[in-house]
């Protein structure tokens, strides 16, 4: 086998793993945890979260009156866009080494071909399995009568706290460490 073919199959291989660790990162569970604070009442904090939730879609799920938490819960539907771009990225991939396999091994025809009728349609539908779910909102209160304002403990998707974050800084006063808005990820 010629040098620069093994080191074209190894770099085709390399993109198959490349776009294997895509797809795992793509519909990965990026819960979080933040600790958000207000300088207004709790009451008024907590209603003004609960309708800014129910307008984006998210359903109260009941809650633990002892634990002082409410919960939401919403559907995450999976990027049409990245699933059609995967699609087009296995279908890439899985051609690239057909056209490698190929060529090391002129025998088997034009049949490797075929690995891009395969990994194409596979990698969009696995993303699209994986990232449809059902995300949940947990909203704590962990602030006492005693202190004035609100401190409360928010478990949710990184993308919606930012949102929250974003949207909910000056009417509700809300404060966080500032970690999600810096964070390169």
């Amino acid at each position: 086998m010629p040098s620069f073919l093994s080191s074209t199959l190894l770099l085709t291989i390399l993109l198959a793993i490349g776009l294997f660790f895509f797809l795992r990162a793509a519909s990965k569970d990026r819960t979080t945890d933040v600790e958000v604070h207000s300088s207004l009442p709790p009451l008024q904090v907590l209603n003004g979260i609960s309708s800014w939730l129910e307008e984006r879609g998210w359903r109260r799920d009941g809650g633990d009156i002892d634990r002082k938490l409410l919960r939401f819960n919403g559907n995450v539907a999976a990027s049409d866009f990245l699933t059609i771009f995967l699609s087009l990225l296995g279908g890439l991939g899985g051609g690239s080494l057909g056209l490698v396999l190929i060529e090391l091994y002129p025998n088997l025809g034009w049949w490797p071909l075929l690995l891009a009728l395969i990994t194409a349609p596979t990698a969009g539908f696995l993303y699209r399995k994986r990232s449809s779910r059902i995300e949940i909102l947990e909203l704590r209160l962990i602030s006492d009568e005693a202190i004035v304002g609100s401190v409360l403990k928010i478990r949710a998707h990184r993308d919606e706290l930012i949102a929250m974050e974003l949207e909910l800084a000056k009417t509700l006063d809300l404060a966080s460490d500032g970690a999600l808005l810096s964070s390169p990820i």
